[in-house]
């Protein structure tokens, strides 16, 4: 299918809608013009009936004018699609300009307001402590979208070396969520699992922690409750695991479930009809560490104001020993 990918670019249809074009005018004219001259003069010379010439030969051409039409219609049509959908990719990237900039802008700004003060004023040294944690928060901040970028390009290649370990998903997230309780201290998260069961998986643990990150900010970023609230099950269906989280955030309109995955793309504020702030990245990233781990991440929500449940679905793998880890070298190409 890649191959001929090249048979849909839109110079190629372009290219050839023209040469249909002037193939069919060129026909037209050299048909009626020509031949049909060419005709009338032999059958004058030999007193034959024109007749038997023409009958079917204006039907042949209205069959390939008719195809070559087709044709035409078919690669404009196909080149206005193509100028939609670049017009509207044109456009989020625009808007993820815009929110990424103003993502990096103000981290770097609070950073230089911070520096200014102390290097004009004597601040005492409990001062300092304070403003030095706002700077490393910052610093996070501004680490953590050069991340999202430099992970983006690594990811949507295709290309990403990591060891596939087999682990405990409820382990790891329960870790995670311990290594980074500062990130999400102001949000109530529970993590349930059936007991007695327990969930080994092969996974690349740092793609798995960042599609974890991705998900639970957004939980936390699209929430105007007082305090976000978001529980983790576990469940173990027919032939996949299923992980959801569950939030108490603005919820997803049905129109925006599938749209969310798309890269750049953000949703609205309900209420205040305005994007939230952010890259626009995150969960396209989640999408795709899931597709290399050969799972998928669906969205549902029963409206506005109602919540979110996000569901990671992987692969349902062969129950192992208890700490049982095994590893395997990632190929530098692994297929989403």
């Amino acid at each position: 299918m890649k191959q001929a990918k090249w048979f849909f670019h839109p110079v190629f249809v372009f290219v050839l809608s023209t040469v249909a074009l002037l193939c069919s005018l060129f026909l037209y004219i050299y048909w009626y013009v020509g031949i049909s001259a060419g005709l009338n003069s032999l059958a004058y010379r030999y007193q034959l009936d024109s007749s038997q010439f023409f009958d079917a030969k204006p039907w042949v051409v209205i069959l390939v004018l008719s195809l070559l039409v087709g044709v035409i219609l078919v690669g404009i049509l196909i080149i206005f699609i193509y100028n939609l959908k670049t017009l509207q990719l044109y456009r989020l990237q625009q808007t993820f300009i815009n929110n990424f900039t103003h993502e990096l802008k103000t981290p770097v700004t609070s950073l230089k307001l911070y520096l200014e003060t102390f290097t004009k004023y004597e601040i005492p040294r409990d001062e300092q402590l304070k403003y030095i944690s706002f700077m490393l928060q910052d610093t996070e901040r501004l680490s953590n979208n050069i991340n999202s970028i430099l992970n983006l390009a690594r990811i949507e290649s295709k290309v990403y070396e990591g060891e596939f370990t087999n682990v405990d998903l409820v382990e790891l997230v329960q870790g995670f969520l311990a290594s980074n309780h500062h990130i999400f201290r102001e949000c109530d998260i529970h993590v349930e699992k059936p007991p007695g069961k327990e969930f080994y998986q092969p996974v690349i643990m740092s793609l798995i922690e960042m599609l974890l990150m991705n998900i639970l900010t957004n939980a936390k970023k699209y929430n105007n409750s007082g305090r976000p609230s978001i529980r983790i099950t576990f469940e173990e269906g027919e032939n996949n695991l299923l992980i959801r989280f569950s939030d108490n955030g603005i919820g997803i309109e049905k129109g925006e479930r599938k749209k969310i995955f798309k890269k750049f793309y953000q949703c609205r504020n309900h209420d205040e009809h305005t994007a939230v702030g952010g890259s626009g990245i995150g969960l396209y990233l989640a999408q795709h560490i899931a597709r290399l781990h050969n799972g998928k991440i669906t969205a549902d929500s029963d409206g506005a104001g109602k919540g979110s449940v996000f569901t990671v679905a992987l692969p349902l793998k062969p129950k192992r020993k208890n700490h049982e880890r095994s590893s395997t070298k990632a190929h530098s190409h692994h297929r989403g």
